[in-house]
């Protein structure tokens, strides 16, 4: 099964990391168990970081008395995307406002969801991040203050832009978009296989009071009316 599909004359393309409990570095195992008798009768029981895989960060991350994730409305999670590729800047540089200028224009619409991405692409959250071989495009409060001045709903990376890079471009970036909840979304897949580069996508996660962050299963719809360039 592959992260392509089509249906109803739509191209979906899955965007999620696949998680596989025996080789996972962050928290994740499953309890498998049978809770019949004769009928056989099995569960799971999970214990998951909130942060694996692909997930989506909620304001309860960042601030003690943010939105979590069973609180922000439904809408949060979904609407029209915008996925650019900056490639156009030197090695660990970061991404100014003149540079979102530049790649989305005048095609950014008040809650969008933003993808950024680079031609300098490393496996995030690894030990060899932020090493002379991390070579990924940096945020910082420059950029989130575009993003805030935009109004987009969700500021979501690929494997060409640092979120963990350093505190001085780390926390302005949460505090100034956290507080008007915007939310997340790190550890993208298969953003290469996107065909259009607007599109309709989803990232729901479970309605869980006092979470902080979620797995997600995000996708793009491609092709769906209302929501192309």
């Amino acid at each position: 099964m592959g992260p392509v599909y089509e249906m109803n004359g739509l191209r979906i393309v899955d965007l999620t990391k696949v998680l596989d409990p025996k080789t996972e570095s962050r928290r994740c195992h499953l309890i498998r168990y049978n809770t019949g008798g004769p009928i056989p009768d099995y569960h799971t029981a999970m214990d998951l970081t909130s942060h694996l895989g692909t997930h989506c960060e909620c304001p309860y991350h960042h601030f003690e008395d943010g939105a979590a994730v069973g609180e922000l409305p439904l809408t949060t999670f979904m609407g029209r995307a915008i996925y650019v590729t900056i490639d156009f800047l030197e090695p660990n540089a970061h991404i100014s406002a003149a540079d979102l200028d530049r790649v989305l224009g005048d095609r950014i619409k008040e809650g969008d969801i933003v993808l950024l991405d680079s031609n300098w692409k490393f496996p995030p959250f690894t030990p060899k991040t932020n090493s002379p071989e991390d070579k990924r495009l940096f945020i910082g409060e420059e950029s989130a203050i575009w993003f805030r001045d935009h109004k987009v709903k969700c500021v979501g990376f690929g494997d060409g832009v640092s979120i963990e890079n350093c505190e001085a471009d780390v926390k302005p970036f949460h505090d100034i978009l956290m507080a008007e909840n915007i939310v997340f979304l790190e550890v993208l897949k298969n953003l290469e296989l996107l065909n259009s580069d607007v599109f309709f996508m989803a990232y729901a996660p479970l309605p869980i009071l006092e979470l902080d962050s979620c797995p997600v299963r995000a996708y793009a719809i491609e092709g769906l009316p209302g929501f192309t360039e």
